[in-house]
């Protein structure tokens, strides 16, 4: 994102996102049985929540993975996944096939702060062409 278009991105794993959205759903809970304690924060929401950049989640897996800790994040939250078919190929092509690779993060992300107007719209057009991606492809969920 700094070399092409001039903005910088934080990067975190996930090694599972079952684990953080158990203890999401741990913390609400107990924010809820406790409604007169200091709120406690999720460890997402404690990474995420002192910024309103937008959020992106691409997983390996089904968007559902990531959709799951959605609760947590104030900020716009994008997921990509991939939804369908399995299909055998190498890494790389599955992730490009599915469109969750590192140029489909980054025109989501450049999405999502030109829908918070901090981009022209044009930029994310700039991205989709400068990537080769083919925005009239068919929606890999549906093949």
């Amino acid at each position: 994102m700094k070399a092409d278009w001039g903005l910088d991105a934080d990067l975190y794993g996930c090694p599972s996102f079952n684990i953080l959205a158990r203890d999401v759903q741990d913390v609400e809970r107990h924010n809820m049985l406790h409604p007169t304690d200091k709120p406690r924060v999720s460890h997402v929401a404690e990474l995420l929540n002192d910024s309103t950049a937008p959020v992106v989640a691409a997983s390996d897996y089904i968007r559902l993975f990531g959709e799951q800790i959605r609760s947590a994040i104030k900020a716009p939250y994008k997921v990509l996944g991939t939804d369908g078919f399995g299909r055998s190929d190498t890494r790389g092509k599955l992730r490009e096939f599915f469109e969750v690779n590192r140029y489909y993060v980054t025109v989501a992300a450049l999405k999502e702060l030109a829908d918070q107007g901090a981009i022209e719209a044009s930029v994310v057009a700039e991205a989709i062409n400068k990537y080769g991606i083919d925005a009239h492809k068919k929606n890999p969920i549906s093949l």
